[in-house]
């Protein structure tokens, strides 16, 4: 007797949840302490050029050669890991460039030690940055393509030592300069205005002594000022993470946010003093002069290159009126918007590709 089989159809609702169970608990092992992680991104592959303490440059790999004219140089702030630039896919402005046909390099400033404490404004004006520069022309030139300047492009501090940097040396080959989230008025921050408070109470001494004994901000405490500075963000974080558990990609955007607070370097003791005093107390870059040592002034009406500000409204870290400043005191500059970007997200969030990085990509067009 031949009996006849019945299927018992399962409801796509069941699929689903156990689709859904299965990914809660893959995401929920990969962020655990056993977990190796939401994303694994080991970065873009690219060539080191040069592996000098401090002043490490790599040029991003290319299947293809460049098809714009001048290379583009990224230079990451002090204190801030070079990751910056690449952050993960997608979220890569190393990437974006290197796509856009540009011949992309990177300075790397690696670890900040004790035994770093001297240094100052001035070893990056003098020394780091213009030596990359010439490094970065003599790649080029060997692969090819002679030109007579490179396009530089800083994020935050980053775009502070460039512009000194420009002002110091305006005879250096520098084609044209982006600075992102790049503060100029530090009146315009709310975020340090305790500090200049204390400053002017107890004096400077006493407010830097405990960094001038560390020999500068060590790279524990450069980490927790940056979260302390997005309290919401560490604040709901468990919270975003559990409503999140499905969404793999808003948890590998986080994950990577994190991965790179950890990398956060420390501050030289004297370039934190120099930041501390010139920037933040006196104000000196929204003055147009910074006095690095008695005898010496860096203008910024010196600044020969265009130069780009790019600044958001939603920056907590460097105000959008604080990058605004930026034209008034360099002749060749303007300023443009890109509101609702945080300050790491002008240059590595998921919609810096549609809000930030389109605004460089006009203005290094027009240097042509």
């Amino acid at each position: 007797m031949h009996r006849e089989r019945h299927h018992v159809a399962v409801p796509a609702s069941v699929d689903t949840l156990t689709t859904a169970a299965t990914t809660a608990a893959r995401n929920a092992w990969a962020l655990s302490p056993l977990g190796t992680g939401i994303e694994q991104y080991d970065g873009l592959p690219a060539t080191v050029l040069s592996d000098e303490p401090h002043r490490r440059l790599v040029r991003y790999d290319r299947t293809t050669s460049a098809t714009a004219s001048r290379p583009v140089l990224l230079v990451p702030p002090l204190a801030v890991s070079a990751r910056c630039f690449d952050l993960r896919p997608g979220q890569s402005l190393a990437a974006h460039l290197v796509a856009a046909g540009r011949a992309t390099y990177l300075v790397d400033y690696g670890q900040i030690t004790f035994a770093d404490r001297a240094m100052g404004f001035e070893t990056w004006i003098d020394d780091i940055l213009p030596t990359a520069i010439h490094a970065v022309l003599h790649d080029h030139a060997a692969a090819g393509d002679p030109v007579d300047g490179v396009d530089l492009v800083g994020w935050s501090l980053g775009g502070t030592m460039s512009l000194l940097t420009a002002a110091a040396h305006p005879d250096l080959p520098i084609a044209s300069l982006t600075a992102f989230g790049t503060p100029i008025d530090y009146t315009r921050i709310p975020a340090i205005q305790p500090l200049v408070v204390a400053d002017r109470l107890l004096g400077t001494r006493a407010v830097t002594a405990p960094t001038a004994a560390l020999g500068g901000v060590p790279r524990h405490l450069v980490r927790a000022s940056y979260r302390a500075m997005a309290p919401k963000r560490e604040l709901t974080k468990a919270v975003h993470l559990a409503r999140n558990i499905l969404d793999t990609e808003a948890l590998a955007r986080t994950s990577a946010i994190d991965g790179f607070i950890g990398e956060m370097p420390g501050y030289p003791g004297r370039a934190y003093h120099q930041i501390h005093t010139r920037l933040m107390v006196r104000n000196e870059l929204a003055s147009g002069t910074v006095r690095l040592t008695p005898g010496r002034e860096i203008r910024l009406a010196d600044v020969r290159t265009p130069v780009l500000f790019v600044g958001s409204a939603s920056d907590n870290i460097a105000d959008g009126p604080a990058v605004e400043a930026g034209p008034r005191v360099v002749p060749t500059a303007r300023y443009a918007a890109a509101d609702g970007l945080s300050h790491l997200g002008l240059v590595a969030g998921p919609r810096a590709a549609e809000v930030s990085w389109p605004l460089l990509d006009a203005f290094l067009d027009e240097q042509r």
